[in-house]
């Protein structure tokens, strides 16, 4: 299966097999953050901000990403992954400002509790405050508050949905569309993707499960298996969502919770797509410094954004 890896991921692949497939699951939290950070180098470049800045809202610390002076942009909130145990504004900052750049949005990232020091619901409490704080001073920064679009990689494909989710049940705004980069669904990993990619490919189904069992020791597995949260799948109905594009990555433990995500919505009667990118895997989209399908995703999300608010900002009377 290595021959078929697009050749920056497959020179990746075959350093972490010969270097024995040690999963991170095995290290402290501590390392495991400080590697995430350090794969940072392979993001490659980002553009020049008009403007970058953290700022506190509801208690959740945001970073703001201003591609230009123009006021009354559109924002897109950015639900950041890393297995609910790490990640933040400097693992994603070459998408963030990659994004802002081509989707001419304001991009507000989240940086959300992290386990173990803080347990479920912190990240979805955290979030779910912030989005409603950024709807209702986004205007601050210069954005458009009608015109707000949801993204989210991994764990933050999860908190992007399950805030969608939450925002619909208590009869609040929605966003215009939301973006699930290889959505972290399953709490259990039952799908054969987690079977057939579940070692080899340096985001381990270990690795995965650990992030979310860290972030649910404090309740028991059958509230995890009850819980519209946690498990999106079985229990959340979505009917009445937005817009949703979900992008999933061949060689990925979640890659078909991802497209079963899809074909639920669908189901629901939602208008959704569903892209899946061959020969790369779990966080693909951060490697832009080596694959060429990182970049094509990242053109690929802002040009969905810049469409679906063009779209959004034409109907508004």
């Amino acid at each position: 299966m290595l021959n078929e890896l697009e050749s920056g991921i497959k020179e990746l692949v075959e350093g972490f097999i010969a270097d024995g497939k040690q999963c991170p699951s095995t290290f402290d939290i501590d390392s495991r953050r400080a590697g995430y950070l350090s794969s940072t180098v392979l993001s490659g470049r980002s553009p020049e901000m008009f403007e970058e800045f953290i700022d506190e809202l509801n208690g959740t610390v945001l970073k703001i990403y201003k591609p230009n002076s123009t006021t009354d942009l559109p924002i897109t909130i950015y639900f950041h992954g890393g297995c609910f145990i790490s990640g933040g504004f400097e693992t994603h900052e070459q998408q963030l400002r990659q994004i802002a750049s081509l989707s001419n949005t304001i991009v507000i990232c989240i940086q959300y509790r992290l386990a173990p020091e803080d347990c479920y619901p912190a990240a979805h409490d955290d979030v779910y405050d912030a989005v409603l704080a950024i709807k209702e001073f986004g205007s601050n920064y210069g954005g458009d508050t009608n015109m707000i679009a949801f993204v989210g990689d991994s764990a933050g494909g999860q908190l992007a949905l399950t805030t969608s989710l939450r925002l619909k049940q208590n009869k609040n705004w929605l966003p215009q569309m939301q973006i699930l980069i290889c959505p972290m669904l399953d709490p259990f990993g039952k799908s054969m993707s987690y079977v057939e990619n579940s070692t080899d490919y340096i985001i381990t189904a270990n690795m995965l499960l650990s992030g979310f069992s860290l972030y649910t020791a404090n309740i028991e597995k059958s509230s995890i298996d009850q819980n519209s949260q946690l498990n999106p799948l079985v229990c959340a109905d979505f009917k009445g969502l937005p817009l949703t594009y979900i992008i999933t990555a061949e060689f990925d433990p979640l890659r078909d919770e991802g497209e079963q995500c899809y074909k639920q919505l669908l189901d629901a009667g939602v208008e959704a797509y569903c892209e899946r990118y061959l020969g790369v895997i779990h966080g693909f989209h951060q490697l832009s410094g080596v694959s060429a399908s990182a970049r094509r995703c990242l053109r690929n999300i802002s040009e969905q954004i810049k469409q679906t608010t063009r779209s959004a900002s034409n109907c508004v009377p």
